[in-house]
């Protein structure tokens, strides 16, 4: 079991091993084309920010939905490089994928997203809606 603080000020052999064997790197496969970008997301006054680091992606690289109060980003990106020479010819490639999706709050205006991407930097903003706020007002009781 997996706690968030550890109750012991320092850890015995045995808890380190327990650490170690119950983490996730044993599910997981030894070479993967997915990884997870790091994202920053900032409350501003009039909209919410999501910046989101993808070096090496193209725009064109990149599907970003809004559907039912979800967010979703995904990128998948693949390149190829083919060398031949006299006597060999030499084929590489790599990919990479990722998705990601997050919870839209009620206040946002879905067809007001607007996102920017350059020098490996994906930026989203989230419009936030201008509900008014109803006027404080005194209820008589009859």
């Amino acid at each position: 079991m997996t706690t968030l603080v550890k109750s012991n000020t320092f850890p015995s052999l045995r808890s380190a091993m327990e650490d170690f064997f119950n983490t996730d790197i044993f599910n997981k496969p030894f070479i993967s084309t997915e990884f997870l970008p790091a994202v920053n997301i900032r409350d501003e006054e009039g909209s919410y920010e999501i910046e989101m680091s993808a070096p090496g992606f193209k725009k064109e690289d990149f599907k970003i939905t809004s559907e039912n109060g979800m967010l979703t980003i995904s990128g998948d990106m693949s390149s190829e490089h083919t060398e031949e020479k006299k006597n060999y010819t030499r084929k590489e490639f790599s990919s990479s994928s990722f998705s990601r999706s997050f919870s839209l709050p009620d206040n946002i205006e879905e067809d007001q997203v607007r996102a920017n991407y350059e020098n490996g930097l994906l930026k989203i903003s989230l419009k936030k809606s201008v509900k008014s706020i109803p006027n404080k007002k005194e209820i008589s009781i009859e």
